[in-house]
């Protein structure tokens, strides 16, 4: 591929994937600001697919400082939205859970998502948004490799 035209792309690239976030994550945020924050949404969401998980794994998922999850994940357990559980075998592990009302108000700000999303979703046609979930998938598949490659060179 020429300089020129990969250089194109790579703008292209950067200016949708930047409007696109920055929208769909206000959107995202106007559905379900009254119950939670993005980020609550997302460690709920993780849990809720995990049934249970330890802050540790949420930190390496998300990318973020272990003590930036602690935050979050004591805000959750302050609410009763997550319950933590220590490890029979090694106390120093905690696993953590939702609780019912979690799971509650989970289902309540998914199916507020899910609907945001089915309504921009359903303007493409079948083979429209297969290839670009495709596509997509594909792409989160190179970054996972990208940044496993980055952790085994530290």
């Amino acid at each position: 591929m020429d300089g020129c035209l990969l250089n194109e792309i790579i703008r292209r690239y950067e200016s949708v994937s930047f409007s696109v976030q920055k929208k769909a994550e206000t959107l995202i945020k106007e559905e379900i600001s009254e119950d939670l924050t993005s980020d609550q949404h997302f460690v709920l969401r993780y849990i809720h697919s995990k049934e249970e998980c330890t802050s540790t794994e949420l930190a390496d998922v998300f990318h973020v400082k272990k003590s930036s999850v602690t935050a979050i994940i004591n805000r959750l357990v302050n609410r009763g939205l997550i319950e933590r559980r220590r490890d029979t075998d090694d106390r120093r592990i905690v696993y953590l859970s939702l609780s019912e009302s979690g799971e509650e108000l989970f289902e309540l700000s998914q199916e507020k998502v899910h609907q945001l999303v089915a309504s921009f979703i359903q303007k493409f046609d079948k083979e429209e948004i297969m290839q670009f979930i495709s596509t997509y998938e594909k792409l989160d598949g190179y970054l996972v490799d990208l940044i496993k490659g980055e952790e085994e060179e530290k």
